[in-house]
């Protein structure tokens, strides 16, 4: 009996890709995005079906679980691919901005949990696997202490879960990433701004033209990102963490042999 996934943020990207790639494994695939009605892609696949959901609407959140639920019987993992990246002085940033930067990337796995935990429990077991980045745990970067928080709430989440699921044969597990190519987070980053306030716009500037200057080249491949989570999936891999790509292990080899005052120098002399 093939087994079944449920992958949050599969418009584009590496959500898109992941939900393919899982099809193509024989798996059933529950893929969600908030505008299913101009996805054409993955409805050529007979075993993907596509939900609505916008992972910060609570009730979206019940009625794609309900409804994947129901389409599929089991839901034996659920992937939290979804997440936006909001970057500039905090000083600028827009109330909304904060809220939607928490809303997506940390409380958004937090409403995918709780539904799917009575579905887990009836059926004695189930994986979590979330999407996070080696920003949370390695290295918080200049102009990003929004994405950072987030991220850091994410890994926080994850590892009191694990605690508390553990029992009930639920597993969590973490993929650290550094962004892979094609996955366009450069041109959906929000810049915080202000017009009358020009005293962060030197670190700004450099670190816009940093990561615009990032080609395809210096980014991961997402083959990589999807190959570990099928290797989680399938129980083929059992880390808690797994880090992604050359720059989370190098900055985590990096902080873990100095002191932390060492390695934030180290960090804003390169920003």
């Amino acid at each position: 009996m093939s087994k079944t996934v449920f992958i949050t943020g599969t418009s584009s990207g590496l959500g898109k890709l992941t939900a393919k790639h899982f099809a193509q494994q024989g798996w059933n695939v529950a893929a969600t995005m908030r505008t299913p009605e101009k996805e054409t892609e993955l409805t050529q696949y007979p075993n993907i079906k596509i939900f609505k959901l916008d992972v910060t609407n609570l009730e979206q959140v019940k009625t794609a679980t309900e409804q994947a639920i129901a389409a599929f019987g089991k839901i034996d993992v659920v992937v939290n691919n979804a997440g936006m990246g909001t970057y500039g002085a905090l000083e600028l940033a827009k109330e909304e901005d904060i809220d939607w930067q928490f809303a997506v990337n940390a409380r958004g796995p937090i409403n995918i949990i709780r539904a799917f935990l009575p579905h887990f429990r009836e059926n004695e077991g189930g994986m979590f696997i979330n999407i996070s980045s080696f920003m949370g745990i390695t290295s918080a970067v200049p102009l990003g202490s929004l994405y950072n928080m987030s991220k850091f709430a994410l890994e926080g989440l994850t590892e009191g879960l694990y605690y508390e699921l553990k029992p009930l044969n639920i597993h969590l597990r973490l993929i650290e990433q550094g962004g892979s190519k094609g996955n366009n987070f450069v041109e959906s980053v929000v810049w915080n701004q202000h017009p009358d306030i020009t005293a962060y716009d030197e670190l700004t500037n450099k670190l816009q033209n940093l990561m615009g200057s990032r080609d395809e080249s210096q980014l991961d491949d997402p083959m990589l990102i999807i190959n570990a989570i099928d290797d989680l999936a399938t129980g083929k891999n059992n880390k808690f963490r797994t880090v992604i790509g050359d720059m989370g292990n190098m900055l985590m080899n990096m902080r873990s042999s100095m002191p932390i005052e060492e390695y934030m120098d180290k960090m804003s002399s390169f920003f």
